[in-house]
């Protein structure tokens, strides 16, 4: 597409129905340029955008919706992370970024004497993450960090702002084109090197950047959990997420939603067979898949099993004063609101993100109404209080604003990781492993580390979880280069992994590692005059880059130790 054929829109149209209207004409573009564009705000954008303007480089960020933050704030999800997470494993930003949002507990909140003396201060609680927090602490603590970069000019923030289309010649991007949707204006981004942040690789169709959706078949990638064939369209269930507090004298039942009935009879069809009704008290075991009975009570009592209520709960009331009035908040990120009918990437996407956000209002309605007690004569509990305020959507849906996303379009990379690379049983066959200690692969051109369970959700093609044991696993640069074309990278959960090892390569640390390691690629990359292929090519700029990477604080390797933990 190119600017001459850059057509009108109304700031209301969704991008699956844009695709098709390339060839209306129109002009009046305003044109911005900067030596890198980063589409996407979320966590990895964030992180590049700091990598590349420490060293230098003029950067537009743009972001579609009203947070910066992606995953950890517009999505509502608090970090999951490894147990290593305070030392090693990320980057130094990653963690200043954690530091910090301590910090902005600390100067702002009426903590406990206790609590705010405690160094892994944990402002929910949650049992999920070391550090379970409210959306709006992180979307604070982001601003901050990019706060003096803002004020020079260095990077500029474009938001709202939704990519439609791009300028391509040959292997090279020159421009991307979109709309500023709140004032309704064209704009035409142009730079030497653009990154694609978003949530669901929505740059790689505009650009003509080669990608693949869903599963892989295992004659592709010979992983052991793979399908026999390829399933483009099996993607993992995404999420609305949803924050709620109780008040136990209060009635705060929503409006019965109008699909209840059909969400509060739906039993999944999944293979192996789920137990019973989604909207319920048991699910299954995301390892051995069997039945397991979770418990739920917002009043504090002791539940058996899992505490639905601590799990995910970005707000814990004993870390404050008494005469705060703070109160406990749970976030909403479970099997119940799993959206798995339909994927984000589809032409009916827009359809998809609606029913799952009814599905979470059904959720919420149920626990109000009919949700079963630990004691058996009552059901529901009718002090559940939806917290939109805490997610910026309180005059809206009152939900997350945008969904938890765990699958992307992925690059077709000049390297793949695959489950053999990472995954313990598969790696363990591979190396003729019976026993003893073994480690991931080890990449030569490593640029971050990571670590996480292969955990993957039910997925749109009807798999219940996949979730395996994986080894604390390595990025490798190659994974971050497209087949073909030069200046266009990815900095989100659109790298060079597989339907399988994307479940351990998509969770904040690691994208946020991504992201900065992109960062710095462009600004090697741009001192150097050399290609992102020619970096990883060369022995010697290759080590420069690691070099650069490792004085900026990225973690390249894992200590020995660690390397051989089966998570």
């Amino acid at each position: 597409m190119n600017r001459r054929a850059f057509l009108s829109l109304s700031a209301v149209t969704p991008l699956a129905h844009l695709l098709p209207a390339y060839g209306r004409a129109a002009d009046g573009a305003r044109e911005l340029k900067a030596d890198v564009v980063i589409v996407g705000a979320g966590v990895g954008g964030v992180a590049c955008a700091l990598a590349a303007a420490r060293n230098g480089l003029s950067v537009i960020l743009t972001e579609e919706v009203d947070w910066i933050g992606g995953q950890l704030t517009a999505q509502a999800v608090p970090p999951d992370e490894h147990p290593w997470i305070n030392e090693r494993g990320s980057t130094k930003t990653y963690r200043a970024f954690r530091t910090r949002v301590r910090d902005f507990y600390r100067r702002n909140y009426p903590l406990t004497d206790l609590a705010a003396k405690d160094p892994d201060l944990n402002p929910g609680r949650g049992n999920v993450s070391r550090l379970c927090h409210e959306p709006r602490a992180a979307l604070a603590v982001l601003l901050e960090m990019l706060a003096p970069h803002l004020t020079t000019g260095r990077v500029k923030l474009v938001q709202p702002f939704r990519a439609v289309g791009a300028e391509t010649d040959g292997d090279t991007v020159s421009a991307v084109l979109g709309l500023d949707t709140r004032r309704r204006t064209k704009l035409a981004l142009v730079a030497q090197y653009f990154v694609d942040a978003t949530e669901l690789g929505d740059l790689l169709p505009l650009a003509k950047v080669e990608y693949v959706t869903g599963a892989e078949g295992q004659r592709d990638t010979r992983e052991p959990h793979a399908p026999d064939v390829a399933k483009p369209d099996n993607h993992q269930a995404f999420t609305v997420c949803f924050a709620m507090d109780y008040e136990k004298d209060k009635d705060h039942t929503i409006e019965k939603p109008e699909f209840y009935k059909q969400w509060r009879d739906y039993a999944p069809k999944l293979e192996p067979a789920w137990p019973g009704k989604l909207l319920s008290w048991e699910m299954s075991d995301p390892i051995t898949l069997k039945p397991r009975a979770v418990g739920f009570d917002p009043t504090g009592a002791a539940v058996k099993g899992l505490n639905l209520w601590t799990y995910r709960r970005i707000v814990a009331k004993s870390n404050f004063t008494t005469d705060s009035g703070v109160s406990d908040v749970c976030l909403v990120n479970w099997p119940q609101n799993d959206y798995w009918l339909g994927t984000l990437t589809a032409r009916d996407a827009t359809d998809h993100e609606a029913a799952a956000r009814e599905l979470s209002r059904c959720l919420l309605y149920w626990m109000q109404t009919e949700a079963p007690h630990p004691n058996a004569r009552k059901e529901g509990w009718k002090g559940l209080r939806l917290r939109g305020d805490l997610c910026g959507t309180e005059d809206t849906h009152g939900l997350a604003m945008a969904p938890y996303v765990r699958e992307s379009r992925r690059i077709k990379a000049v390297f793949t990781v695959t489950e053999n690379h990472v995954g313990v049983d598969a790696r363990a066959k591979m190396l003729g492993k019976r026993g003893g200690e073994f480690a991931a692969e080890d990449f030569k051109d490593t640029v971050g580390t990571g670590s996480y369970r292969i955990d993957l959700h039910p997925s749109s093609g009807g798999d219940n979880y996949i979730d395996v044991s994986s080894l604390p696993f390595q990025i490798p640069l190659g994974a971050l280069i497209p087949e073909r074309v030069e200046n266009l990278l990815p900095a989100c959960k659109n790298i060079g992994t597989t339907h399988i090892t994307n479940g351990c390569y998509r969770l904040h640390p690691v994208e946020w590692s991504v992201g900065e390691a992109v960062g710095e690629l462009v600004a090697f990359c741009t001192a150097k005059k050399r290609a992102p292929r020619q970096v990883r090519k060369d022995a010697k700029l290759l080590a420069d880059y690691q070099a650069q990477l490792a004085k900026a604080g990225s973690d390249l390797t894992w200590p020995n130790e660690i390397a051989t933990s089966v998570r």
